[in-house]
């Protein structure tokens, strides 16, 4: 119980906060109106220009900080909250994701890396659990269950480690575009900068917790007899 606690138990916890932080650093910088008055899409659609990407749509998506760029159809998806708002929040999410088309224009290793790893996690993401319990159910008669969902659960922590490089890279893209930009004032960039501190953290706790509760499978499998 004490090692399944500090596996994953302390990582549950530890995301719990980082998320829960999160959406308060967002709500609190929210609240913050740029001072050019320019909204996420602009923003987005600003940078895109500046680096002379011609053939990414920007989209509005529905739900809260579910923001993503999609390489496969190249869509900047911004949440309601970023696409019409014009706030500091707003400019560090927005700029955020046109990093990473930024990325996918260059052609930016880790990128192209996770791209190709996500249609094998999706995959086996379906079946994992249910290998999981049923190899800890029949771990004394057939081990080799276990080992097979302990492979499977393996890819989604490589995932989300190959994620993190993707994740800081596009941040710190995006900062350096609106620093030399002069898009923001030295407050509302000071703003930008934590909001994203705490967005990547997010990954970094994910990935913590990854590794901790595949750490947890492969003592099991190891102490099985």
């Amino acid at each position: 119980m004490a090692i399944y606690a500090l596996l994953v138990g302390v990582p549950m916890l530890l995301s719990w906060f980082v998320g829960y932080r999160l959406k308060s650093k967002f709500k609190q910088y929210s609240q913050t109106r740029l001072a050019n008055g320019f909204s996420g899409e602009e923003i987005a659609r600003k940078m895109l220009q500046d680096h002379g990407i011609s053939d990414v749509k920007i989209i509005s998506t529905r739900g809260s900080l579910t923001d993503h760029y999609n390489p496969m159809n190249k869509t900047v998806n911004l949440s309601e909250a970023v696409y019409a708002q014009r706030n500091a929040a707003a400019v560090a999410v927005a700029a955020h994701e046109v990093g990473h088309a930024i990325q996918h224009a260059k052609g930016y290793a880790w990128l192209t890396m996770r791209s190709k790893i996500v249609p094998v996690v999706q995959l086996s993401s379906r079946f994992m659990p249910w290998v999981l319990m049923g190899g800890i159910a029949m771990i004394q008669v057939f081990p080799h269950l276990l080992l097979a969902g302990i492979v499977m659960f393996a890819g989604t922590t490589i995932f989300s480690l190959v994620t993190l490089p993707v994740e800081y890279d596009a941040s710190n893209r995006a900062l350096a575009w609106i620093e030399q930009k002069h898009i923001v004032t030295d407050q509302e960039f000071s703003i930008a900068q934590d909001a994203l501190k705490w967005a990547a953290r997010t990954y970094v706790v994910s990935a913590i917790a990854s590794i901790g509760t595949l750490l947890y499978y492969v003592m099991i499998y190891l102490n099985r007899r």
